[in-house]
Order: structure tokens, then sequence, then C-alpha cells
């Protein structure tokens, strides 16, 4: 049998020209950008195929994305310790691969996380967006009041189930720990305005939904309790605007120490609920609706 090596890559791009994470036919993805340097790097065919934490949508930038594969041995020793170099070779200029090594016992990229984080960037300087930020700055033509939001976005903080702020996807919770959501000003710039955002996990859409709600309320269109009735309805609202993709970066990815990796995946992959009752107001719920079952995928933006 062959021997072989998990290997943890950290990763980042400018997601302006790629048609989001995931491979896709005939389409620019920087799964399948990195995967096609892999295998003509380690001479592999099929391409290797890689995990990912989070997957980001078509626009979305990373700074902190983390993937794993899995490889022969002997591919790999063949080019150990200079992965990183010869890749940035082989990829384009808006893509790198910044580490490669051998992954811990038990590390799965996706499931081992504890935690993702994103900053969601927004300028409302009624001048618009300096031009050599334009690809990842948000331009809100109305003033923010920072002070506002961060009062709306403390109240939706917590275990909740966040289906009002997910895209529906058959099989998967839309239950997510909201961690952190605050908004700054930058230092530098007082027209520049910083949501960081961290979760257990998140559902198709949700960080820009979140965002989308909070410019609402920052601009004086809506009440700061309004994204937390909208939570609260678990359905989807009309009237929530998703932000723009490309305003948004994955900053960060946590994982436990290496002896709690195995355990954390484990405790991933088993689909959460409130509780019973809860539940089985969910069920009752989608049986007197349209059938569609309230589910996004894990670790998406």
């Amino acid at each position: 049998m062959t021997a072989l090596v998990r290997l943890r890559l950290d990763i980042s791009y400018d997601g302006s020209d790629f048609a989001g994470w995931a491979r896709q036919p005939n389409q620019r993805t920087v799964q399948g950008v990195i995967e096609d340097a892999l295998a003509r790097m380690l001479r592999l065919d099929p391409p290797p195929m890689l995990t990912v934490a989070g997957r980001t949508d078509a626009g979305v930038h990373a700074r902190g994305q983390v993937a794993h594969l899995v490889v022969p041995v002997a591919a790999y020793s063949a080019i150990n310790g200079t992965m990183p170099r010869r890749l940035a070779g082989l990829l384009p200029p808006d893509v790198r691969v910044w580490r490669v090594s051998i992954a811990p016992e038990g590390f799965d990229a996706r499931f081992s996380a504890l935690s993702r984080r994103y900053v969601y960037r927004v300028c409302d300087n009624p001048f618009g967006v300096e031009p050599l930020r334009r690809h990842d700055v948000l331009w809100h033509p109305r003033p923010l009041n920072v002070a506002r939001m961060n009062d709306a976005a403390r109240r939706l903080l917590g275990e909740q189930d966040f289906a009002a702020y997910c895209r529906r996807r058959e099989g998967a919770t839309t239950i997510r720990e909201l961690l952190r959501y605050e908004w700054v000003r930058d230092d530098r710039d007082p027209h520049l305005a910083l949501a960081t955002v961290e979760a257990d996990a998140f559902c198709h859409s949700m960080v820009r939904a979140l965002v989308g709600a909070l410019l609402m309320v920052g601009d004086g269109r809506r009440e700061v309790e309004w994204p937390a009735e909208v939570l609260a309805a678990r359905v989807r609202d009309s009237g929530v605007n998703v932000a723009a993709a490309h305003g948004l970066s994955l900053e960060e990815i946590r994982y436990p120490e290496d002896d709690a990796l195995a355990r954390r995946a484990q405790e991933t992959r088993r689909v959460r609920t409130l509780n019973a009752a809860a539940a089985a107001e969910a069920a009752a719920e989608a049986a007197a609706g349209d059938g569609t079952d309230a589910s996004s995928q894990r670790g998406t933006s």
C-alpha cells in the first residue's frame, strides 16, 4: 500500500477574479488553481483534493485561509521544505500558499476548527473609496453611526438559529454560535469602518447578511432592535440586503491544541439543535410550510 501524509496549507488570495473557493466546471476558482499547481509540482494525476476551513463565495478575499490534503509520502519527501517557494512559481499573483506543514494527528482543516474570523470593510466617505482600496472596501454613501451598529450587534451574539440570515441548503443546520460581532473606525481613516465577525462556523451568505442588516441600522433606515427581531423570526427577511462580496475577507481560523483536534472534529460533525422543543417546533413549521429545510453549508460566507 502507498504510504500517505496529510499536509496543512496556509493560504491567502484576492478573490476579485475568482468564482469562489470551490472547484466548478469552466470557472476559475481558488481550489482549482491551487490543486492544479499542486498536481504539477507533485506530479500527481488526478490532482490532490483540498479540504478547506471556509468555502468563500465569489469575490470574497482571504488572508488566513487553511486547507489540508493527503498525498503520497514519496511525492512530498522529494520536495520537502521547498513547497511554498515552488508553488510561488506556479501560482498566479492573486493567490499564495505561505506555509506547508505536516498536519498533526487528528487535524481536519474544516471540522477541527474552533472558529472563523472575518473582517468586513466599509467606507462612508461621501466622495467614495480610495481607488487603491476599491477591491476590498465597500462604498456606503450614507454616514454610519458605529455606536448604533454595535448596540444592534450585541443582541445577535450567542448560539442561535441564524436561518433568517442564511441561504437555505438541504440537509444542514443553521444553528451557529456568534462569538464576536463589533464595528470600529480605522485609526488612520475616520471614514473607514471595520466589522469583525467571528463564529464557530457560518452558513452560506451569513456574514454578508449580518453586515447588510447592520448597515441599515447604522445609516438610520432601521431601528437598533430590528436585526434581533429578524433573527427571532427564523425566516429569511427580504428587507435584509446581503452586502457585496468584495468588502469581506477571511482573516483567521482558530484551532485547539493538537491533542484536542480529533475530538473537536468529532464534535463539529454532530448536527446541532438548540434544544428538543425548538427542534420539534422547527419540524412542525417545516411540515406546515413549503417542505424545504432551513439549512446551509458549514464554513461559508
